[in-house]
């Protein structure tokens, strides 16, 4: 499995390069052109899986076990996999905001047995402090939500 993944992430890095190169991805006059920062991430991705597959291929595993993955271990990832693909769900229904907000909250009551109020606040904390960088100083625009926009009604 460990080679499967390698070469798969291998293949993605190495798009991300080249098609960073073909947009531009020297410093330019103005600073750098548009595929500078992916360009040296799909060149991480690249270089990061070459060396997984090589020690794939070798037969170096962390472990030193042939087993890909073990039940408790597998829990352990399905408990973050499948809230996370709830949570992109959810963006597309009530935004970014509100999703955060309710993710954030989620997860530390759940996975970190943080009190409830502790979680709620942080998580409205996380998502205001997101809303001012973005929406506010940036002024860039996140997505609100195909269902349910609460923050139209403060223009946004």
């Amino acid at each position: 499995m460990e080679i499967v993944v390698a070469v798969f992430l291998l293949c993605i890095g190495l798009v991300v390069a080249w098609d960073s190169a073909r947009l531009g991805a020297r410093w330019g006059d103005d600073g750098p052109q548009s595929g500078y920062f992916p360009f040296y991430v799909g060149l991480i991705i690249a270089c990061s899986a070459a060396v997984i597959l090589w020690q794939a291929l070798r037969g170096l595993t962390p472990d030193g076990r042939g087993t890909f993955v073990e039940r408790g271990q597998l829990r352990l990832v399905l408990s973050v996999l499948l809230p996370a693909l709830v949570y992109v769900i959810v963006i597309q229904c009530f935004g970014i905001y509100l999703a955060s907000t309710i993710y954030i909250a989620g997860f530390m009551v759940w996975l970190g047995k943080y009190s409830w109020w502790k979680s709620i606040a942080l998580g409205l904390g996380t998502s205001v402090a997101v809303f001012m960088l973005f929406e506010v100083w940036f002024q860039v625009a996140l997505f609100k939500g195909s269902l349910f926009n609460p923050l139209a009604a403060f223009g946004y």
